[in-house]
C-alpha cells in the first residue's frame, strides 16, 4: 500500500514529551513498525516510544483497557469482544491484512480439496477466537456440519499427527510447522472469506488530550510504509532482526505474497468487527444486544490517520 509522503507538522518536543507505552511484539506482519524503529522516526517525530511485550495480543488488549499501556497491537478479534462489553478504546490504524488463512489435513485422514470434504471431520481449533470464527464460517457457508474440537494452539499440530483430529485450523504462527510435521501427509485448504486484520488500539486519552502524540506516532508509520514499499528486502531484513533472526528475510517476504501490507482504515474492518460481533453474542459468549454497523464503528477512531494519510481512511 502505498502513502502520499508528507512533511510531519511536529509540535515542539517538550509537548510531545511524555512516553508512548506501546504493547508490540516482534512479528512477521508489522514491517513499518520495524523499519520505524530501526531508523529513528518515532524519535525523529519527537517521540519517545518504549516497546512492552506480550504474550499475546488478547494481552496485550487487556493491558491497555487496564491503563498499563497507551497503544497496543493485536488481531482484530479481541476488539470484537471489547466493543460489545463497552470497554473504553479505539482502534486508530489497521496495519496490515492476513489473506493466507487455511484448514490443514492429513492425507491418511480423507480428501481436503473443498469445504464440503469437512463434513462429518473431527476439527481441533482452539474455541473462542478468530480461528474458531473463521472455522464456523467456513461451514456454515458450506452448509455442513462437523465435530468441532476444542484445544490449545500449541496442542493442535500433535493432535493432527496422532489422528486424534482429522483437520485443525489453528494460527498462523503454527503454519510452518505444521508442514515440517506432517511432511507428504500436508495438505491445506484455502476457503477464503476471512482475513486477520492487525490493527492498532489506543486508549481515550491517546485519541483525546493526547491526539497531537497519537498523529506523530501514526505519521512515523505511515513514513515506513513508504520505504517498505520501496525496498522489500531491506524491510524483511529489519524485520528479521528485531526478531532475532528466527525467520530469515527470504522466508519473511514469501510470507508477504499472503500479507496486505500498509496502514490502513476501512470499511472492510468495519464490517468483519460486526459479523465477529454478531457471532460472538449468538454463541451467548457475552450478552449483549445484537451489534449493528452503527454500534460499532464509534469504536473506530479514523482522526489521527487521516491527519497523516488522509488517502489511507475509507470508512464510508
Amino acid at each position: 500500500m502505498k502513502h502520499t509522503l508528507f512533511a510531519l507538522a511536529l509540535l515542539p518536543s517538550a509537548a510531545l514529551a511524555d512516553p508512548i507505552s506501546f504493547a508490540w511484539t516482534p512479528n512477521p506482519q508489522t514491517p513499518q513498525v520495524d523499519v520505524a524503529l530501526a531508523k529513528g522516526y518515532f524519535t525523529e517525530a519527537g517521540l519517545d516510544v518504549q516497546i512492552v511485550t506480550f504474550a499475546s495480543g488478547r494481552e496485550a488488549f487487556e493491558a491497555l483497557l487496564g491503563g498499563q499501556v497507551d497503544v497496543a497491537f493485536m488481531a482484530e478479534f479481541p476488539a470484537a469482544t471489547g466493543a460489545l462489553t463497552k470497554q473504553d478504546f479505539a482502534i486508530v490504524a489497521d496495519l496490515s491484512r492476513y489473506t493466507g488463512s487455511r484448514i490443514i489435513g492429513n492425507t491418511e485422514q480423507g480428501a481436503l480439496a473443498t469445504p464440503a470434504d469437512l463434513a462429518g471431520k473431527r476439527i481441533g481449533t482452539t474455541l473462542g477466537t478468530n480461528v474458531d470464527y473463521f472455522l464456523s464460517e467456513v461451514l456454515r457457508t458450506a452448509g455442513v456440519e462437523a465435530e468441532v474440537i476444542n484445544a490449545a494452539p500449541g496442542d493442535l499440530v500433535p493432535a493432527l499427527l496422532r489422528g486424534d483430529v482429522d483437520a485443525i485450523v489453528p494460527f498462523p504462527t503454527f503454519y510452518a510447522g505444521a508442514a515440517e510435521a506432517l511432511g507428504d501427509k500436508y495438505q491445506e485448504l484455502r476457503p477464503g472469506g476471512y482475513a486477520p486484520h492487525y490493527v492498532l488500539a489506543a486508549t481515550t486519552a491517546m485519541t483525546g488530550e493526547r491526539g497531537a502524540d497519537l498523529t506523530a506516532f501514526l505519521g512515523a508509520l505511515v513514513k515506513a510504509d513508504a520505504d517498505v514499499s520501496a525496498d522489500p528486502a531491506a524491510a524483511a531484513e529489519a524485520v528479521s532482526a528485531s526478531m532475532g533472526g528466527a525467520v530469515a528475510p527470504a522466508e519473511l517476504q514469501k510470507m508477504w505474497a499472503d500479507v496486505d501490507l500498509g496502514t490502513t482504515l476501512s470499511a472492510d474492518l468495519l464490517d468483519l468487527l460486526v459479523s465477529e460481533a454478531s457471532w460472538i453474542a449468538a454463541k451467548g459468549v457475552v450478552k449483549a444486544d445484537a451489534p449493528t454497523a452503527a454500534t460499532i464503528a464509534p469504536y473506530l477512531d479514523a482522526t489521527a490517520l487521516s491527519a497523516v494519510a488522509p488517502e489511507a481512511v475509507s470508512l464510508d
